[in-house]
C-alpha cells in the first residue's frame, strides 16, 4: 500500500506537470498564431484555456482577450471573470486584482448595486486594491451627481490606513477642490 501510494503520488506530480506544460504550450502558440485577421482560433483557444482554470495562464488568457478587444459580449466576459474568481485557485491578492478588473471593466455600464456587490470584497477588507476600488466608486457617484455618496468614498480613501499614496494625494485634491474640505 505504502509503495502503491507513493507511485500514485509521483504519477499525479507527474501528470499536473505535464498538463501544465501543455496549457503553457498552448497559450504560447495561440499568441503566436494570433492574426488580426481572423483573429478565432486563438479566440477559441484562449477560450479553453480560461476553462482550464490554470492559476497563471487563464487569467492570462483573459487579459490577452481583453487587451486584443476579442471578446464583444460583456456577459460573456463577466462568466470568464467569474470562473477565474470563484473557480481558479489563485493568491488572494492576484484574485483582488482580477476582482478589482472586473469591477473596472464594469464601470461604465453597470448599476450602482450591481458595482458595489463586485467591489463588495475589497471595499470590506484590508488588501493592496481597498483604496482603488474606492476611488472607482466615489468617480462613479461623481459622474452620477451624487455628490454625497461620492464625498463619503474620497473620505473611506483618507481614513484607510493602507491606501495607495498617489490616490490617497487625488483624493484629497478633489475633496478641496469640489467638497471644500
Amino acid at each position: 500500500i505504502i509503495l502503491l501510494t507513493v507511485f500514485a503520488y509521483f504519477f499525479y506530480s507527474d501528470y499536473e506537470k505535464n498538463q501544465k506544460v501543455q496549457i503553457s504550450e498552448q497559450y504560447s502558440l495561440a499568441i503566436i498564431k494570433y492574426n488580426k485577421n481572423n483573429p478565432n482560433p486563438s479566440i477559441y483557444e484562449m477560450k479553453n484555456i480560461i476553462n482550464y482554470k490554470d492559476p497563471t495562464y487563464s487569467p492570462l488568457a483573459l487579459y490577452f482577450l481583453l487587451d486584443n478587444n476579442l471578446l464583444s459580449s460583456k456577459s460573456e466576459v463577466n462568466q470568464y471573470f467569474d470562473i477565474l474568481i470563484n473557480d481558479v485557485n489563485l493568491d488572494k491578492e492576484v484574485m483582488n486584482l482580477i476582482i478589482f478588473k472586473k469591477g473596472l471593466y464594469n464601470s461604465d455600464s453597470a448599476s450602482e448595486e450591481e458595482l458595489l456587490k463586485i467591489f463588495y470584497p475589497l471595499i470590506n477588507s484590508e488588501n493592496l486594491w481597498k483604496s482603488h476600488a474606492l476611488y472607482i466608486m466615489a468617480e462613479y457617484f461623481f459622474s452620477k451627481n451624487e455628490m454625497l455618496k461620492s464625498k463619503e468614498f474620497f473620505e473611506k480613501i483618507l481614513k484607510t490606513e493602507n491606501s495607495n499614496p498617489q490616490i490617497k494625494l487625488e483624493a484629497q485634491k478633489r475633496l478641496q477642490r469640489d467638497f471644500s474640505v
